[in-house]
């Protein structure tokens, strides 16, 4: 079964997909209590009504799982809310929902190999009042990640999404801390859909942390803006919705739209706020650094470090040079970082994929590529690794004293 034949077959009504970046916790590469794919609770207990009981501990539902991508696996599985901190238990503090019971070591879902890619789990339910009884899942190859985020845009990490097919558009949680209502939203913005440069400054507006840590600042603006961004789709993209269609090129106009729209924001996210915080932190842009500015003929990294100046002057040490490439998933392409910066043969990656696998840590540092990921985030690397992989605010620090 092709990537195709699988995205027909479950985007049907009562189908309910389920999308996210698998991370090391997800795959167990980390060890953790118990592996699976973490689903967020408001989007369980609506797949799952019988699953929100806070009285019951550990409360669960089992269902059966077929895992469609490469070799069919199919098992029963189960999703459990382990709900230890509503039992006032001490060792064990968790408030989270999971999928167990994958099918060990064998099951696509647990592959070490697999943490960061883009997984699909395609629930399926009879009625709106009652458990989902099946899923199917497809864990993405490279080739099918490009097929999938082509039709539906990106899906980042610690952003899952969420595509229930009864009601034809994308599950969105109110409740975020930076979801806009009509009312708070600029004038303008409702006539003319914002840049993701303005939706940026908005978050930054709403998130200054002018005492927070590089790393923090980051990830609660990127938050920010993603809450900003979705409440925007739903106060001028879904009224055309739901009011339908008179002709099929209308509505594939209004979907390639919001496809692109979702690409430009999710291409230009983490780089402008990097940008922003590098500012914030004293480097003066094209003094202390340059943002995409060419290297050679047709290279074109993110950020030079001092400057491209001093790129460029070849009398200038190389070894006081750096690089900063920025990727939100870095999976499958962080080969592209390679090309980039000739004079500098140890290049920085900053990511926000939730973990890499050791075999695959181990080739990017074989190839002279240095990690770079949010705080937050190193704790969710193999701690093997997680000493190598460094911080924003350390790699500030290390572009300051060089």
């Amino acid at each position: 079964m092709t990537i195709d034949d699988w995205l027909q077959k479950t985007s049907t009504d009562g189908h309910t997909w389920y999308l996210k970046r698998l991370s090391a916790n997800d795959t167990g590469q980390n060890n953790t209590h118990q592996a699976g794919p973490y689903i967020p609770k408001a989007v369980a207990f609506m797949l799952f009504p019988s699953l929100n009981q806070s009285a019951a501990r550990n409360p669960d539902c089992c269902f059966t799982l077929s895992i469609d991508s490469l070799t069919l696996h199919r098992t029963l599985a189960r999703i459990v809310w382990y709900n230890n901190k509503h039992h006032g238990n001490p060792r064990d503090g968790r408030d989270e929902v999971r999928v167990t019971r994958l099918g060990g070591r064998n099951s696509a879902l647990l592959d070490v190999d697999n943490t960061g890619a883009l997984a699909i789990l395609a629930f399926h339910r009879g009625e709106s009042d009652t458990d989902a009884n099946e899923c199917r899942a497809w864990v993405c190859s490279h080739q099918d990640e490009d097929v999938v985020e082509g039709r539906w845009g990106p899906v980042e990490p610690g952003h899952p999404r969420i595509i229930n097919f009864g009601s034809l558009v994308d599950l969105t949680l109110r409740d975020a801390p930076c979801w806009l209502a009509p009312e708070d939203m600029p004038p303008s913005w409702l006539a003319k859909f914002p840049s993701g440069a303005e939706i940026i400054s908005k978050a930054i507006s709403m998130r200054p942390a002018p005492t927070a840590k590089p790393d923090q600042r980051l990830m609660d603006r990127r938050k920010c803006e993603f809450e900003i961004f979705q409440s925007l789709e739903e106060v001028i993209e879904l009224p055309t919705v739901q009011g339908g269609f008179s002709q099929l090129s209308e509505f594939l106009q209004k979907a390639n739209t919001i496809l692109q729209r979702r690409k430009a924001r999710a291409g230009l996210s983490l780089e402008l706020h990097t940008r922003t915080i590098l500012k914030e932190e004293g480097l003066k842009e094209g003094k202390h650094f340059s943002y995409q500015t060419a290297s050679e003929l047709g290279k074109r990294p993110d950020f030079l470090f001092p400057n491209a100046a001093a790129y460029r002057d070849r009398s200038f040490p190389s070894s006081r040079l750096r690089m900063l490439a920025v990727k939100t998933t870095c999976r499958d392409r962080w080969r592209q970082v390679l090309n980039e910066a000739d004079r500098i043969p140890n290049k920085h990656l900053l990511t926000l994929q939730e973990g890499v696998s050791l075999a695959q840590f181990q080739e990017m540092k074989d190839a002279g590529i240095k990690l770079v990921a949010p705080a937050s985030l190193r704790r969710k690397y193999h701690k093997a690794i997680r000493r190598e992989v460094i911080d924003l605010a350390m790699f500030i620090r290390d572009v300051k004293a060089a």
